[in-house]
């Protein structure tokens, strides 16, 4: 094909696409008009609040020796400054922080008054 030939249909295509696409841009318009008339339609009408279902706290699991008020549940990205240790070569252990045992957490409640009532 020679170069005017090449042109020709490349003008032919342009005036296609240009054709199509206003086409494409009316129709959505239109679309997005009715939406809106639905949109103003529903919000008349009472809305339910979507609740979020209600997850349990997640304590941390790991502390920063360094900086002990910057903790990690375990979920989600490792903080930079666990990964930092990590790389130097620090197992993931090191940093867990101890739960108090079972015997430790039953001395350190407080009894009501009266102390314990045993029933039968």
């Amino acid at each position: 094909m020679s170069v005017e030939e090449l042109w020709s249909l490349h003008e032919l295509i342009v005036s296609v696409l240009v054709r199509e696409i206003s086409a494409e841009k009316a129709r959505l318009d239109k679309r997005l008009s009715q939406i809106v008339e639905q949109g103003t339609a529903r919000a008349n009408v009472k809305k339910m609040p979507h609740a979020r279902r209600p997850y349990p706290k997640v304590f941390p699991k790991y502390r920063n020796p360094a900086e002990p008020s910057e903790t990690w549940a375990g979920r989600g990205k490792q903080p930079r400054w666990l990964a930092a240790q990590l790389r130097s070569g620090k197992q993931l252990d090191d940093f867990r922080i101890q739960q108090p045992s079972d015997r430790a957490r039953r001395t350190n409640r407080k009894l009501p008054e009266g102390g314990l009532k045993r029933y039968a």
